[in-house]
């Protein structure tokens, strides 16, 4: 009974989601990025225009196509998402961790904060 309980366990651990990370914008290096890493602003492209992390591609959260846009990203690689205050990008990287990502990390504050310089 012990070993089947463990092995229970063991099995639900394994398909748990990432925990998912933040990481304040303004501490945030792209430098230091691993190669594997996505850098990506969930703002709307008209936002993205007016200025953006740079690196970054944009996948807006308000698009139809939003899950689907993240299709040819493998499901391990590093990705940091922002937006412009933090709360699209707190919802965009829950729903990373829904479609499968595991390593998902949210810049809060925004691009806002990035600008200001913390």
């Amino acid at each position: 009974m012990k070993t089947t309980l463990f092995l229970l366990f063991s099995l639900f651990a394994l398909q748990a989601p990432a925990q998912l990370q933040q990481m304040p914008i303004t501490e945030f290096r792209a430098a230091e990025l691993p190669g594997d890493a996505v850098l990506v602003d969930v703002r709307t492209p008209g936002e993205f225009a007016g200025g953006h992390l740079p690196g970054a591609v944009n996948i807006d959260w308000f698009a139809e196509d939003f899950n689907a846009r993240w299709a040819d990203i493998p499901k391990d690689a590093h990705i940091y998402v922002y937006c412009q205050k933090g709360g699209r990008s707190a919802r965009a990287a829950g729903r990373l961790s829904e479609l499968g990502f595991t390593q998902v990390t949210d810049l809060t504050g925004g691009y806002e904060a990035y600008r200001k310089g913390g």
